[in-house]
């Protein structure tokens, strides 16, 4: 939907990204023969062949496109855009340093550094003109997207803020279609409701209209089909929100099998380059990690066998793992033997009807099990499940299966990414309240996910862990 995404405006961009960056190299060539910096050097002293122009072009056109960088439903936000832009670039420069150390290692290191500084803040700054341009020039330049939706309920206003939120790209709202008599004649969200959906062929012409939208909830199926029935002959296009809450909670995809639309609720919702970026982080991330604690795990797990020999050192339990599966979650053992099965003991319930299963005086964490606790030390064999692929390094914490029943239906979303040692809700206050009652935290997890967010959560956690806030 975001108006200036049209073929010639893609191919503008296409163009002047690969211009952009050519300059950014010529750019950096002259700037290290000119900068005070490194080893002087002379233009016969740089082996600068002309190859690498077309060479170039190649490699961050094909890298642009795969990585998306030119589809607007991956980049109508300006972070977005940012971010996908900065991946592109930066894998793209990765295949060119491997094309140039095959080929070209002559080519001083300090320009390669320059190209890829000045082709960064070229293309970002281009950007973000151009965003400038459309919010405060363009729709004066060209025409609007008038924009019509069908259901004043819920679903509408909410499509209705999207839409407003998106003017700047040359969508209009000009109102509502709805039956309800109380809203009739009035406004909502600022536009008027312009009548009945039976008059939606008559409000399509007398506004102009160039898209409808309808956003009827399920009871009103019939009357959705009566109006693309009606509006099967207008010069419009339609588009059908479906009435699924959980459409939108669940990030839902939809794919084509043969032309029949396949809406997926379980898609995982870190998948392609995203996991793979994740998984490589948390392999790199836990292996360093156990290669430099292992003589603290080791003493620890002395401690444990001197207080309680009769149990074991590493304690496993059965937790809720990515799309409900379950897996073996290890820790050292805090508690006295088999109080798993005494579980039922410290089960309470709020007067609001909330169960909770962990308190500050559980009788049967041991002594030393309170010490490791409080500074986290029990979860480091969780790195163990981190390489084995069970639990990532950050995410939603993975659940007792017994927990899931007091579960709503909208919760269940976070088990659509792999579990975690930490996540946004232990750097939020951690184990003060149970994880069925802490939802929110994991979905703005899973909604804002990044590379740079995993790392700000570890690097949070820190802090987390020597406050010791909510730690029992």
């Amino acid at each position: 939907m975001r108006r200036h995404y049209t073929t010639n405006y893609i191919l503008y961009l296409m163009a002047s990204d690969i211009i952009l960056t050519l300059v950014a190299l010529y750019a950096a060539y002259i700037t290290r023969l000119e900068a005070p910096f490194g080893v002087d050097l002379k233009p016969s002293d740089i082996h600068f062949p002309w190859v690498l122009y077309p060479v170039t072009i190649a490699i961050w056109g094909t890298i642009f496109v795969l990585i998306n960088v030119y589809d607007s439903r991956k980049t109508l936000y300006v972070q977005d855009e940012i971010q996908r832009l900065v991946l592109a670039i930066g894998i793209s420069a990765l295949v060119l340093a491997g094309v140039l150390y095959m080929t070209a290692r002559e080519l001083p290191r300090l320009l390669f550094v320059y190209f890829v500084i000045i082709d960064t803040i070229l293309l970002l700054v281009h950007r973000m003109a151009l965003r400038l341009a459309f919010r405060y020039v363009g729709p004066r330049l060209r025409d609007t997207e008038r924009v019509l939706i069908v259901g004043a309920g819920t679903l509408g206003r909410e499509v209705a803020r999207k839409i407003k939120g998106l003017e700047w790209t040359g969508l209009q709202l000009v109102g509502f279609m709805d039956d309800d008599v109380r809203k009739l004649n009035t406004e909502i969200e600022g536009v008027p409701v312009l009548g009945r959906v039976q008059d939606v062929v008559h409000a399509v012409r007398r506004h102009k209209v160039d898209e409808v939208i309808v956003a009827l909830p399920l009871r009103s199926q019939g009357a959705m089909a009566d109006v693309i029935r009606q509006l099967h002959f207008l010069p419009v296009r339609i588009r059908v929100v479906p009435d699924l809450m959980d459409l939108a909670i669940f990030n839902a995809t939809i794919d084509d099998l043969e032309g029949i639309p396949l809406i997926g609720l379980r898609d995982p919702a870190i998948d392609g380059f995203d996991r793979l970026v994740k998984r490589a982080l948390d392999v790199v991330l836990a292996s360093l990690t156990l290669a430099l604690i292992w003589p603290l795990m080791l003493l620890i797990a002395i401690a444990i066998k001197i207080s309680s020999p009769d149990g074991p050192v590493i304690f496993k339990q059965q937790r809720t793992g990515e799309n409900g599966r379950l897996f073996w979650m290890y820790k050292f053992r805090t508690m006295v033997p088999n109080a798993d099965k005494e579980l039922h003991k410290v089960l309470r319930t709020l007067p609001d009807g909330t169960v909770v299963y962990k308190s500050k005086d559980d009788p049967r964490v041991l002594p030393i099990g309170r010490i490791l606790r409080r500074l986290s030390l029990d979860e480091l064999p969780q790195l163990f499940n981190v390489l084995k692929g069970d639990m990532s390094l950050v995410g939603p914490r993975p659940e007792l299966p017994e927990m899931l029943k007091y579960y709503e239906p909208w919760q269940w979303k976070r088990f659509s990414v792999p579990p975690g040692m930490t996540g946004w809700w232990q750097i939020s206050g951690r184990a003060d309240k149970p994880m069925h009652l802490h939802t929110e935290y994991d979905l703005y997890y899973i909604q804002h996910y990044s590379p740079l967010l995993d790392l700000h959560i570890l690097w949070r956690t820190i802090g987390a862990v020597l406050k010791g806030k909510g730690a029992y």
